[in-house]
């Protein structure tokens, strides 16, 4: 019997979700369990697995296309279903022709890359380019015209039998009939919509993205809506770098400070357990493992995914999961689950040259660690001063769920482990 698949909610309160690609063609059949569709999220890719056997008979949404959760996407059910039961189902949804005339071709291919140095690529045919026809675009590039308000039908493509690329839209975007306007420096790899001629082209206006948008709800949210308090310490880590250097001086898996640092926080969070916690509405949630989140800096935005069982890694374990996680997420390959959770973040500016900074709190986590640059100052030790290493650290709080002297005896202990770091390896 023909079922409806609907678009699922990936992330709780989340209204609305873009269909990626369709991993499965249509009259495919596929098994339980085989990713079928990959639906992209505010912060991840997402790949959605199929329930039970079956084959996906139509399909009602092209990939590229912003949906509401809930809504009808594909019908799928056995291999010999009638396609009048199909065309029954489809108009049941009270969409009549509109859904009826959806894409029904195989599933989308993912963005294809740039033709090698030298090679020409052909210029599509009057045919393929044929407007009254649908319109070939990689989910990339659908998203972006989407952002930057582009008309697909006026874009060429530069892609296999004229489909468009990410590329097409960039450079499909209309610049003002004056002077050439500068793009400011921090602008990175988002794509500006030039202001036309009738507005004043001192400056340009980068369209927000969906995941800057949540980025800006999420923390305006947490600022509004949670009592921060701040600690801020200074620890010396002449021992740790020297550990640091010490361990990858070795073949293995090469460690950077900022592992070390996750490392030391599972340490203070197994010593000061009132630490290891999360704020709901009715309760303050207690765990026993140590889930650590890292702040990771993309060309969209910030994410920050969760790193688990801390507490049980080894250094080259730590390490090893960390550079998975940023790599994956510079490519927006994260998985939903592993951007929730975790009951601390750690932020780190220090190879910015900054040297102390606040963070803002992720909810539901009860705490954000800013750490800022290594500086050599001077400091008394036993009546003489000596030059050492200090690392500025600042520790943002949710006083909710955190006292005060729970948050300062968690500083201190980390401190203690910084400039022990032996105690990182226990």
């Amino acid at each position: 019997m023909a079922e409806l698949l609907r678009m699922p909610e990936i992330a709780a309160n989340t209204a609305e979700a873009i269909l990626g690609s369709w991993n499965v063609g249509v009259n495919t059949p596929y098994a339980a369990g085989d990713p079928i569709v990959t639906v992209e999220t505010e912060k991840a890719v997402v790949d959605v697995e199929a329930e039970s056997d079956g084959v996906l008979l139509r399909l009602l949404v092209d990939a590229g296309t912003t949906v509401a959760v809930g809504t009808p996407i594909a019908v799928w059910g056995v291999p010999d279903e009638s396609a009048s039961e199909v065309d029954a189902l489809v108009a049941s949804l009270g969409t009549g022709e509109a859904l009826a005339t959806a894409s029904t071709a195989s599933a989308s291919v993912p963005e294809e890359p740039a033709p090698p140095a030298g090679m020409v690529t052909p210029a599509p045919t009057e045919a393929a380019r044929d407007r009254s026809e649908r319109i070939f675009a990689s989910p990339l590039a659908r998203r972006l015209a989407r952002e930057l308000e582009v008309d697909l039908s006026a874009v060429v493509g530069s892609g296999p039998r004229g489909r468009i690329r990410r590329s097409d839209v960039e450079a499909a975007v209309v610049r003002p009939a004056g002077p050439e306007a500068t793009l400011p420096a921090n602008a990175g790899a988002e794509v500006p919509r030039i202001a036309t001629s009738a507005v004043d082209s001192r400056f340009v206006d980068v369209p927000n993205t969906r995941m800057r948008g949540a980025i800006a709800r999420r923390l305006t949210e947490s600022k509004q809506n949670t009592p921060h308090f701040y600690l801020r310490a200074g620890a010396r880590v002449d021992a740790l770098l020297e550990l640091r250097q010490q361990i990858n001086a070795g073949q293995g898996v090469k460690v950077s400070i900022n592992d070390l640092l996750v490392k030391a926080i599972a340490s203070a969070h197994v010593g000061v357990p009132a630490m290891n916690v999360q704020w709901n509405d009715t309760s303050i949630r207690h765990f026993s493992d140590v889930d650590i989140a890292v702040a990771v800096a993309t060309d969209g935005g910030l994410v920050t995914p969760v790193i688990r069982g801390v507490d049980s890694l080894s250094m080259s374990g730590v390490a090893t999961a960390t550079k998975d996680l940023i790599a994956r997420a510079k490519e927006r390959r994260l998985r939903q689950d592993e951007l929730e959770g975790g009951t601390i973040s750690i932020t780190n500016l220090g190879m910015y040259g900054t040297e102390d900074f606040a963070a803002i709190i992720n909810p539901p986590q009860a705490a954000i660690l800013a750490v800022g640059a290594v500086r050599q100052e001077a400091v008394v030790e036993d009546g003489a001063v000596i030059i050492a290493s200090v690392l500025r650290l600042t520790l943002a709080v949710d006083h909710r769920s955190v006292d005060g002297a729970t948050a300062a005896e968690w500083m201190k202990a980390f401190v203690d482990v910084l400039e022990h770091p032996l105690r990182i390896l226990l």
